[in-house]
């Protein structure tokens, strides 16, 4: 008994500094913002309990439910364009191909330069007037006068999905690239054996041993790619007329723009609970795909 209750304590003081770290940092603060939406606070000195106005008030704006729509298709969009692209671009670097390694580190610079470069970059690839793509648009005779990309809607909303998905692709390839190289030679040697093809094995071998893989990155990528900030913020900050203004933008200019806090908190955790459902809807498909595995 005494032996049992030393090994527990034991492993309650090697767990006490996580514990620790997540009360002050993840916890309190989380519990802080939720109380915060139930409030008016501002730069006014004080604040009153106002209940569910701030929630009320948001969704009862119509530009709200805009938004959520929107951040929903960018969102979508990227991740799906960066998983696509990251498989494609992992089996590609997996095969036996001449100069394997001079195109794996190719592929890195999007993720080893500093993020707000690499947007800045991209920025000025979008200039109408000196920007790389209007030039050569012009060049081709695509286009027939400099277009500022940034400057319209549309093609803005599309410019920061591209910019994101060049950010996250590299990261999606080498994680999908490290799960590919740990599928047993074995299975891929009996297929070839018995005189399966390239596309029939990546079917049948690939993909299914890699679907573990794939959740994880997706769920990865679609919260990083949810909560995305510094890439809309630099090239556009949520513009032209909020045409790529997404949740987090919003809850920003709320909060620190407006200096609303108490809505901008009211965002903020209808922010969290999106994060939280993506993660309840990954881990009931892990636990399908591990119960199949098991049968």
């Amino acid at each position: 008994m005494t032996s049992t209750r030393s090994a527990s304590l034991f492993a309650l003081a090697l767990l006490a500094p996580a514990l620790i770290y997540i009360l002050i940092i993840v916890a309190y603060p989380l519990f802080d913002t939720v109380v915060l939406s139930f409030t008016n606070a501002s730069l006014r000195p004080t604040s009153d309990w106002v209940g569910w106005a701030n929630y009320e008030r948001i969704f009862g704006a119509g530009n709200f439910t805009e938004v959520i729509i929107r951040t929903f298709v960018w969102t979508f969009f990227s991740v799906a364009t960066k998983m696509i692209i990251g498989t494609l671009g992992a089996t590609l670097l997996n095969a036996a191909i001449p100069g394997q390694a001079m195109f794996r580190i190719l592929i890195m610079p999007p993720w080893v330069v500093p993020m707000a470069i690499g947007i800045f970059m991209w920025g000025w690839m979008y200039n109408g007037q000196f920007g790389m793509i209007s030039g050569l648009l012009q060049n081709f005779g695509v286009i027939e006068k400099p277009w500022p990309i940034l400057a319209y809607g549309d093609s803005a909303f599309w410019a920061t999905i591209l910019t994101d998905v060049w950010i996250g692709v590299p990261m999606v390839t080498i994680y999908l690239l490290a799960a590919m190289q740990s599928i047993p030679r074995d299975l891929y040697e009996a297929a070839w054996t018995d005189g399966a093809g390239r596309g029939y094995r990546f079917r049948r071998i690939t993909l299914p041993l890699l679907v573990p893989a794939l959740l994880t990155m997706s769920l990865l990528s679609l919260i990083a790619t949810f909560n995305s900030f510094d890439i809309i913020w630099i090239l556009t900050q949520g513009g032209p007329s909020g045409s790529t203004t997404t949740m987090i933008i919003d809850t920003y200019k709320t909060a620190m723009g407006s200096r609303k806090y108490g809505e901008g908190a009211a965002r903020a955790v209808v922010i969290c609970i999106f994060v939280s459902l993506f993660c309840i809807v990954y881990f009931r498909a892990v636990r399908k795909l591990s119960q199949g595995e098991a049968k």
